[in-house]
Formats: C-alpha cells, sequence, structure tokens
C-alpha cells in the first residue's frame, strides 16, 4: 500500500506491506514514480503494479511501474494505453491487469490490459456502463464486477466483464432501496461473495451475490464513512485502511470477517 495524501496535502511515495499472521506493517522500497494521488493498482503473480493518477502540480498522469516482491525494487514498465487520468479503476483477471474509466478533464469509459508476458497494453473493449470516474470493482470466479462511482451524479448500473470473450454483461440496476450507489468507495471479494462499503455513501456494507445477481445489507463499516480509503481480501478476510473524512486522514486498519455477526449500528 502506497502513495496518497497526508492531511496538510503532502504527497507520498513510501510503501508499504501488510503481514497477516503478524498483524503488522513493513516499510518496503519508496515507489518509483512522482509522489501521486488518485492513482490505481493491480497484482499479477508476486508483483504489484501502480501507475496513472495526479501529481503534486496537478498533472494527470500516465506513467506505470511494477513492484517486485522478491527484489524488493520497483520498475517502470511501458505507459498506460489511454489518457493521461485520475481516479479509473483497476483489476487483474487470468494473468493479466485492466484499467479503465477515469477523469482526463473528461468522464471515460474506455478500458486497456496489460500484458505482463508481452510488457505491452491494448485496448480492450469499452465498459458496458457510463462514463464515470471513482468507480469500484472485484472478482469472483474469473469474471470482473464494476459499479458506482459519478459522471456529476451517483451511477446505479452494474456491470459483469468476461474477459475469456472481451464481453461486458450488464446485470441489475440497484434498486432505489439499495444505497449501495457511491463514489471513491472499497470493494473486495471474499469467497464466492463481492462487498461494498464506504466512500460518498453510507458505511453499511452491501453484499453481492452474483449466482442471482442481488444485494443484502451485510452490517456497517465500524470504521465509519470515509473517502478513498484502501480495501483488499486475503485468506478469507477483508481490510479497509486509511481515506478521508472532511479534514480527517485516517491511518487505521480494520478487517472483516463474512463469517462472524455484523454490527448493525450506523456510526
Amino acid at each position: 500500500m502506497g502513495t496518497g495524501t497526508t492531511s496538510s496535502n503532502d504527497l507520498l511515495k513510501d510503501f508499504w506491506a501488510y503481514d497477516q499472521s503478524t498483524n503488522a506493517w513493513s516499510q518496503v522500497s519508496n515507489f518509483g514514480g512522482a509522489a501521486r494521488i488518485s492513482a490505481v493498482g493491480f497484482a499479477l503473480g508476486n508483483k504489484g503494479y501502480v501507475g496513472t493518477g495526479v501529481d503534486a502540480n496537478n498533472n494527470r498522469l500516465k506513467d506505470f511501474w511494477e513492484f517486485d516482491q522478491a527484489a524488493n525494487t520497483w520498475n517502470q514498465i511501458a505507459d498506460f494505453g489511454g489518457t493521461a487520468r485520475r481516479n479509473a479503476v483497476a483489476f487483474a483477471v487470468n494473468n493479466k491487469g485492466y484499467v479503465g474509466t477515469g477523469y482526463d478533464g473528461n468522464y471515460l469509459k474506455d478500458f486497456w490490459t496489460y500484458d505482463p508476458e508481452s510488457g505491452s497494453w491494448e485496448k480492450t473493449t469499452s465498459f458496458g456502463g457510463g462514463k464515470r470516474l471513482g468507480a469500484i470493482s472485484f472478482i469472483i470466479n474469473n469474471i470482473a464486477y464494476v459499479g458506482t462511482g459519478t459522471n456529476g451524479a451517483a451511477l446505479t448500473d452494474w456491470w459483469a466483464y468476461d474477459p475469456a470473450q472481451d464481453l461486458w454483461i450488464e446485470k441489475g440496476d440497484f434498486e432505489d432501496e439499495e444505497t449501495v450507489a457511491r463514489s471513491y468507495g472499497v470493494g473486495f471479494a471474499i469467497g464466492s461473495r463481492g462487498y461494498v462499503t464506504a466512500g460518498d455513501g453510507s458505511a453499511t456494507v452491501w453484499q453481492y451475490n452474483p449466482d442471482d445477481d442481488s444485494w443484502a445489507e451485510f452490517g456497517v463499516f465500524e470504521g465509519g464513512t470515509r473517502l478513498y480509503a484502501l480495501g483488499f481480501a486475503m485468506n478469507g478476510k477483508g481490510y479497509i485502511t486509511t481515506g478521508l473524512s472532511g479534514t480527517t486522514t485516517f491511518d487505521d486498519l480494520w478487517e472483516f470477517d463474512p463469517t462472524i455477526a455484523q454490527d448493525t449500528d450506523t456510526y
């Protein structure tokens, strides 16, 4: 985990690794590119990839960097294939990375895939829904699910991407009573279910079931509402850390276990 900004708006390039077995963070090599906010990242095998975003001079970026965990080094790879942008969405599936949507002065819906074997980017089918920034994604059974975000209004559409067919499949929109729609939220998958919370929506945790394309409330994120948090899942548990609420920045870490009864109090 790395990049971002402090409460005094100083951009960062330090990077940290979390060890679930010891519940401890250790610092790794600083990010190889310029300090930035609003970047994206994905993992392929034992390597991490980070790129796009905005630098300290408010320039949108398209450089991309690969982190080698074994060597603890960053290496610059081919620039992102699309335009320089911020607040895109990214995911990895079938040993390829995908980056799309975001904002380059206009809202975007194009998608690009990175092949680590060729070291190159290729344009794929554009996102099936409307243009947007601040969306979330997660992977279940080698299918990517993408939605939420904004293009000036909260968006309620939800889409599945099948990489084998390079095809976007429209799923059901969020119902009026489902407060899933949000921007700059957190999404991750645990097993066969996806989870969405935080962002500019409520702290309610929503669970997605791809078997019947349904959403259900699944407790409340006890860390409270926040924008720009980082979420990830490992070994059957989800984690949420950092983020911003008003002028308050966070450095706390929360663990989510879907097998335990969830708190339903509002924070």
